[in-house]
């Protein structure tokens, strides 16, 4: 199977003024030879990070990319913040330099003052952290990722890419209690909510891609921010808003693993200080979904923060109502992380998604919440994609226009080149064969939901047999809560996702909100007049 069957090509990306493809001495869209390994679970990434962390001495090299930082949270008991481990870093001499979202106001529940108080620890003990508002008025960066380098040393490099932010409520587990240090939401959620998040980790030739990444935002020479008041604010408390030159990039690491990996982004078009790297923007996470859809054949995998787009939502439509035998199954969280007007908003947004994904496969569509052993729901938060256990993306967007269009995000896009031996070996019937990293991650965050045993597992391989398995496993877990709970309680943490009901004439004010402020659109003129990516 040719790669460039699923993965964009460099023109396709769309973007000649990135480095991210040219980099590469074949100019080929994306890196073979990687080790790629899921994380799931903020408490499983914060290990993995912490040791590696650990690990760098003088003159080897952090970045990292945030939406939100909280110095305070834990990696690991009893005194490991996010704030104390980049410090010690930098005290040994580890180049720590990070780019953190300079955020909303905290009154509007984003985190302007966490990320402000990060960047001030962090610069204190010899490292540089910039608080980065170069984005369209009400956008974000929401890219959360960390590269690691040991020059001389490249094939300990490591790069982290995924959801999972260096934050509050992130450090939850398997077990989804939730973690002490929480967020503030909404009260169904609990005092500590239950997180389910996803990150990899990745080994080999795609470090050099995402600390590609990273270096391009950093010498970005427009001003971090455009806003007069804070400018000034900045000027009288000595803060810094000068990037310091980067070290030299080191070579990428050799190939040590069977993925190939390709890295998307989306940034949006600006019409002032455009990106020097992105000057049109970059659409490649859009554009990749809409290419890996045209071969989907038997089952899409998602889970998904959001899932409230009509735009996105047409894409799957489409695939779905192209092909009678693909069925799709989704993992959302089943009530919102906020509560005033956005709800509504919100809910708006999903159930004109999910009209579009039923008018053309009702019965092959099956949306869930999750919830814990308590009965308590699990805020979902990973931004996971599987498509026939071939195509399998992890990343910062979710499926949404603002993610693949105003806001900055990253992914990673795997097709691991060892085939899955397991029946059926060619689910779309295309002649791809199922790949062995797509399959376990989708059997590994099903065995989760669905509470099976490291035996019970492998007869979900059968994409029919995970779709009916799904439903059965939720139907009987909404029944046993229907009948008071009466009994034994089921296996199994998800139900059905029930769309929440709008009171009367609600769509009139909550339409403008929906699409101008929660789902923006940062497409050039003639893209969005076109509809196109």
């Amino acid at each position: 199977m040719p790669l460039d069957d699923w993965f964009l090509t460099a023109d396709e990306r769309g973007n000649p003024s990135t480095r991210l493809d040219s980099r590469h001495p074949d100019g080929i869209a994306w890196t073979t030879g990687n080790e790629v390994r899921p994380l799931v679970h903020g408490s499983t990434y914060f290990a993995d990070l912490l040791a590696e962390i650990d690990a760098a001495q003088k003159g080897d090299i952090l970045f990292f990319t945030d939406w939100r930082g909280d110095p305070d949270e834990l990696l690991a008991e009893p005194d490991r913040t996010v704030g104390s481990v980049l410090e010690d870093a930098a005290r040994r001499g580890v180049v720590v330099k990070g780019l953190v979202w300079r955020s909303h106001l905290d009154k509007l529940q984003f985190s302007a003052e966490e990320n402000r108080h990060l960047g001030v620890e962090v610069e204190e003990a010899g490292g540089e952290v910039l608080l980065d508002m170069r984005v369209r008025t009400g956008g974000s960066h929401h890219q959360k990722f960390v590269v690691i380098r040991h020059p001389g040393d490249q094939d300990a490099d490591i790069a982290y890419v995924g959801g999972i932010d260096l934050g509050h409520s992130r450090r939850d587990d398997g077990d989804h209690q939730g973690d002490p240090q929480a967020q503030p939401m909404p009260d169904v959620y609990g005092d500590k909510p239950p997180w389910h998040d996803v990150q990899v980790a990745m080994r080999g030739p795609a470090v050099g891609d995402v600390d590609t990444v990273f270096r391009e935002r950093w010498e970005d020479p427009s001003p971090l921010s455009n806003n007069l008041v804070r400018v000034a604010r900045d000027l009288i408390t000595h803060r810094d808003i000068t990037p310091d030159p980067l070290p030299e990039q080191p070579p990428d690491p050799s190939p040590r693993g069977t993925q190939a990996v390709q890295i998307l982004r989306t940034y949006p078009h600006r019409r002032r200080n455009s990106y020097p790297f992105a000057p049109d923007g970059e659409r490649s996470i859009a554009r990749a979904y809409l290419k890996a859809l045209k071969r989907a054949r038997s089952l899409i995998y998602l889970e998904d923060q959001y899932l409230w787009s009509e735009d996105v939502a047409a894409c799957f439509a489409e695939a779905l109502n192209s092909n009678p035998d693909l069925h799709l199954i989704a993992v959302v969280p089943s009530f919102p992380d906020q509560g005033g007007l956005s709800t509504t908003g919100e809910n708006l947004g999903r159930n004109r998604a999910l009209e579009k994904f039923r008018a053309v496969a009702p019965d092959r569509v099956a949306v869930y919440g999750p919830e814990n052993r308590d009965g308590t729901p699990v805020y979902v938060h990973a931004k996971v994609c599987v498509i026939d256990d071939i195509w399998a993306v992890v990343g910062s967007d979710n499926l949404n226009r603002r993610s693949w269009t105003y806001d900055s995000e990253l992914s990673c896009a795997v097709i691991d080149e060892e085939r899955d031996r397991r029946e059926p070996q060619d689910p779309a019937g295309l002649g791809d064969g199922a790949r062995v990293y797509a399959r376990d991650l989708r059997l590994l965050l099903s065995s989760e939901h669905l509470e099976l045993q490291k035996d019970e597992v492998d007869a979900l391989s059968d994409p029919h047999a995970a779709f009916r398995a799904f439903k059965e496993s939720a139907d009987a877990l909404d029944a046993w809560h229907k009948d008071g709970k009466s009994g034994p309680r089921p296996k199994g943490r998800l139900r059905p996702y029930t769309p929440e009901k709008l009171k009367p004439f609600a769509g009139f004010w909550a339409d403008p909100l929906y699409q101008y402020l929660l789902d923006p659109d940062g497409r050039p003129r003639k893209l969005r007049r076109n509809d196109d990516f």
